[in-house]
């Protein structure tokens, strides 16, 4: 892709992924419209980016009128849309029994209505460029399941679903657009500190922390393995040595992965118990 002069929208863009996509893509010389449901983060995101690349807009993607509406004030800001990023995600961390409903329709509303409505605003706009791209972040939880990531996983799984029948509709229908599904492993981002937690997860002290210290891959570098697959027109791309190996314990297992994980996590409840 030649990035200089084109026009790209992401989302999320006020940390992380997302902010990290923006510095890069606004280094490249492409125009960012970038969103984000916190204006204090967003702005430090245009500071940090200098010049006048990167222009904000203060967005709660799971509000589709909004989400909408944000698609026309970008064309009429830009005139264009090449590239669009639905990178915007929450988590809870929860059993199915400790799960709330508010829970589960925050996360689902955010994490997979905002991704499909993303990718519905922008799509006519995508196609009229004549060599659109479209990236949809799920995770590896889009490829196994998680004990108590229920609803993470649940919209994971369904970004994936979803981004993968577009990708073929696109090519059926001979449409100018790549179409690409982004499974990050661990990524030092916020989404721990700001995530809701619940039961076990609630008591467990400093999880942010935890998570910093497993997560092996930083926003920089997740950003750049992802626009190095926009230009190899990947439909899948790995983000981290640990998406490796999630995508490849449901290929090497199968189903039988579900009872491993169940068998690890029982005894490792075990282990705190006695501990307490």
């Amino acid at each position: 892709m030649e990035y200089a002069g084109k026009t790209a929208v992401v989302t999320g863009a006020g940390s992380g992924i997302g902010r990290a996509l923006a510095l890069e893509l606004a280094r490249r010389g492409t125009r960012v419209a970038a969103s984000d449901v916190n204006k204090a983060e967003l702005d430090r995101t245009v500071e940090l980016a200098g010049g006048d690349q990167v222009r904000p807009y203060q967005l709660d993607v799971a509000d589709r009128d909004a989400f909408l509406a944000h698609a026309d004030d970008v064309i009429r800001d830009f005139g264009q849309v090449n590239l669009v990023v639905n990178n915007a995600g929450v988590a809870v961390a929860a059993t199915v029994q400790e799960m709330s409903f508010d829970d589960l329709d925050w996360l689902l509303g955010i994490n997979l209505m905002g991704v499909i409505t993303g990718s519905k605003a922008f799509l006519p706009h995508l196609i009229a460029s004549g060599d659109g791209h479209l990236v949809n972040i799920s995770s590896v939880f889009g490829l196994v399941g998680v004990p108590t990531q229920s609803a993470y996983c649940t919209a994971k799984f369904g970004v994936r679903g979803f981004t993968e029948s577009l990708r073929q509709e696109m090519l059926i229908g001979g449409q100018p657009v790549t179409v690409h599904c982004v499974h990050p492993g661990g990524v030092k981002t916020n989404i721990v500190r700001n995530a809701r937690l619940h039961g076990d997860a609630l008591e467990e002290e400093d999880p942010a922390g935890r998570f910093d210290r497993l997560a092996r891959t930083t926003p920089a570098k997740a950003a750049t393995t992802i626009l190095r697959g926009v230009d190899k027109n990947a439909a899948r791309i790995l983000v981290g040595p640990d998406a490796y190996v999630f995508a490849g314990v449901p290929r090497l297992l199968g189903a039988g992965y579900e009872g491993i994980v169940g068998r690890l996590g029982r005894r490792a409840e075990q282990r705190a118990a006695r501990r307490t």
